[in-house]
């Protein structure tokens, strides 16, 4: 347990957002987006998972409660992947970029392998990538 009296806080705890300060007691060890881990990424030559959701997502809640709060999920992606969480009504930018290239592969359906510089880059997809999980929600206005 940790100060707080919480088993987990990861990088998310410093953030200012609502939404990623709710995902900060995850065993999953996210980062922000940031070159921090853009360059633990190349570093460490792992894939970034790319989760971007927002605080009233119904999905978003459901992979937290499903997937980012299991203890056994969390430890596979910390082990293969740098896990990057992103607050979209934050960074439309990143949303808009990623979203975009998932409709474009696979019509919005299942994961996307894009590389972290863009879905437009010559990237490798297994170094400096993210994996970028499609729920299936409305387009931002």
């Amino acid at each position: 347990m940790n100060e707080g009296g919480r088993a987990h806080t990861n990088r998310l705890i410093h953030s200012t957002s609502p939404y990623l300060l709710q995902h900060a007691h995850n065993p999953v060890d996210w980062h922000p987006w940031a070159e921090e881990a853009l360059a633990r990424s190349r570093a460490e030559d792992k894939p970034i998972l790319l989760s971007i959701g927002y605080s009233a997502c119904h999905w978003c809640h459901v992979m937290e409660r499903e997937s980012f709060e299991d203890e056994g999920i969390a430890r596979l992606m910390n082990e293969h992947f740098v896990p990057v969480k992103v607050d979209r009504e934050e960074r439309p930018d990143l949303d808009d970029i990623y979203m975009a290239a998932t409709l474009a592969m696979n019509q919005g359906q299942g994961v996307t392998d894009v590389p972290a510089s863009g879905p437009c880059s010559s990237g490798s997809p297994t170094s400096g990538s993210a994996i970028a999980p499609a729920c299936a929600r409305k387009p931002r206005r």
